[in-house]
């Protein structure tokens, strides 16, 4: 008899766990919406709405054995998980892997995959409307939403204001020195080390006036927020032996268990294990996971594992459009052509279009 394995949340770590063990075990994806956000071409879609459809996967062909319930998780036990409507879903393993939130249109507000459709091109056309733009938070987001507005609507006026000292301090200078001077060339303005402190939303653009606290007061057409993702973690909550860290993640132990239920694991932007909340960072967690789930149901015990080791320098790759930006590859720092190859050109999307089994 098959091993049942639930998975809750079919984002990156959830649809590429559920097809790898999907002929191994009875997989359940638990997943509230009918398809895959794929979160860098949100951000190209705010300028570029065409790219949205490709970006937006649906989850129906994912799995050939197993089965994907469209529902939202409640709670959890040794023995399986509860759902919203009351119905219990039994399981031998539990992964948790429910992503972060972020602002609109970068990440849903809901599970409606047309609100969402209507959200996006609400706000396309603010951007279009619009003729000076400043955008809040200058992480990866943020940078990226300045270089695409910067490269398929150069006309606008784009002010990026980051509360650190430079773009990306915790990597080599090379990198923020690069993409600041890209971004500058581009017509960009940066303004570093202030911080917004009337902003009037947290989830979603508008149009208004930012006072910084250094003084400074910046009138915009459309302001969007991007101050980083938070994790979606209030499942694990109610978990015996959880202890938050940043940003709302759950720590975890050397083998991804977030409490005291040893038969429960959490993977991705919900799990802090020591990978960066990026796409890449957690990327190595999934074939652990998989691997160490395959164990599992041939007998063996967890502490009888290798421990998981977080990817400290992962790559990162910032595209600034299509055509240029920097990436961190660990032992480089590289240009345009390459994370225009890499990253720029394509955004992953026929990756993951292809891992869901759709062309």
């Amino acid at each position: 008899m098959k091993k049942r394995i639930i998975i809750i949340g079919g984002g990156y770590v959830g649809v590429q766990l559920a097809k790898a063990l999907d002929n191994k075990a009875e997989v359940t994806l638990i997943e509230p919406r009918s398809h895959f956000f794929h979160a860098p071409a949100m951000i190209r879609s705010v300028v570029d709405p065409r790219v949205l459809d490709q970006g937006l996967i649906p989850y129906d062909d994912l799995l050939k054995s197993g089965q994907i319930l469209r529902a939202r998780a409640k709670s959890i036990s040794a023995e399986g998980v509860t759902l919203e409507d009351g119905t219990e879903v039994l399981g031998d393993y539990i992964v948790v892997g429910t992503g972060s939130d972020n602002a609109m249109p970068f990440k849903p507000a809901n599970d409606s995959i047309e609100a969402f459709r209507a959200d996006s091109a609400r706000i396309h056309a603010m951007l279009e409307a619009a003729q000076s733009v400043a955008i809040v938070g200058a992480g990866a987001v943020g940078t990226e939403l300045a270089g695409e507005i910067a490269h398929f609507m150069p006309d606008k006026k784009v002010t990026l204001v980051s509360s650190e000292q430079s773009l990306f301090p915790t990597k080599p200078s090379k990198l923020g020195t690069a993409l600041h001077g890209k971004l500058n060339d581009a017509g960009v303005t940066t303004i570093f080390g202030a911080r917004a402190e009337n902003l009037e939303s947290m989830t979603e653009p508008y149009a208004g006036a930012l006072h910084l606290n250094n003084g400074h007061r910046i009138a915009a057409d459309l302001i969007f927020p991007v101050i980083g993702s938070r994790a979606s973690s209030a499942i694990l909550e109610t978990l015996p032996g959880i202890t938050k860290g940043t940003a709302n993640r759950v720590k975890t132990d050397p083998w991804l268990r977030p409490s005291d239920l040893p038969n429960v694991f959490a993977a991705g932007d919900v799990a802090e294990a020591g990978d960066a909340m990026t796409i890449v960072a957690v990327s190595r967690q999934t074939p652990w996971l998989k691997k160490m789930l395959a164990s599992l149901i041939n007998g063996k015990k967890v502490e009888e594992m290798t421990k998981y080791k977080p990817w400290s320098k992962a790559p990162f790759l910032v595209p600034l459009g299509p055509k240029k930006g920097n990436s961190y590859l660990v032992m480089i720092t590289a240009g345009d052509t390459i994370t225009r190859l890499m990253k720029g050109k394509d955004l992953f999307v026929s990756k993951y279009r292809k891992m869901l089994n759709r062309t």
